[in-house]
């Protein structure tokens, strides 16, 4: 059995160095073929490589606050108005309710359109207990706007807490504007 291993060993690098010569030189891949796709092959010229277009800017309102936030950029904008809410509540207030009815004709309006709420709170309170109350926050709002006849398979919720505020400051003002469900607008995914 020992005068096998090295037999073994030799075969096995014998089998590598050929696998590899099989291969052929990346460094020097042999020239292209014309096709159809590649009419300019037979000359010998490399076709000209086309720049990627850079990639569309997202329009606001359809960009959610975590991915503006991957960006360094703001999140707010967009066709769909936000909602606020009182200290430690997810209860609607009559200019949220009135916020939405507006929200639920443009989304009735635009009926291929999709809708992710978010619910954002303000920074007093452990993160736990926030992360709570944005979901609740997001789901008042989706749960009044099928109220409205905004079909439940167009919408989603999620909650972000107090991990992306608007306002950074340490004041009623400033915390008032984190507490907040806002609306991220994309269009349906066609089905097949």
């Amino acid at each position: 059995m020992g005068a096998q291993r090295p037999m073994l060993n030799y075969g096995l690098t014998l089998l590598t160095v050929a696998f590899l010569f099989s291969c052929g030189n990346p460094a020097n891949p042999p020239p292209p073929k014309w096709t159809a796709e590649n009419p300019s092959a037979s000359s010998g010229q490399v076709a000209a490589t086309k720049p990627k277009p850079a990639p569309a800017k997202p329009q606001p309102g359809t960009t959610s606050s975590l991915d503006a936030l991957r960006r360094g950029e703001s999140a707010d904008g967009g066709p769909l108005k936000d909602i606020q809410f009182n200290f430690d509540s997810a209860a609607l207030s009559e200019s949220a309710r009135a916020t939405l009815k507006a929200n639920a004709d443009w989304l009735k309006s635009n009926p291929a359109a999709r809708v992710q709420i978010e619910g954002h709170c303000d920074e007093r309170g452990a993160a736990e207990y926030n992360m709570a109350l944005g979901a609740k926050r997001a789901q008042a709002a989706q749960d009044y706007l099928a109220t409205l006849g905004i079909a439940a398979n167009r919408m989603s919720t999620v909650s972000y807490g107090e991990e992306i505020p608007l306002c950074k400051e340490q004041n009623e003002s400033c915390w008032a504007k984190n507490r907040r469900a806002r609306f991220v607008v994309s269009e349906s995914k066609p089905t097949s």
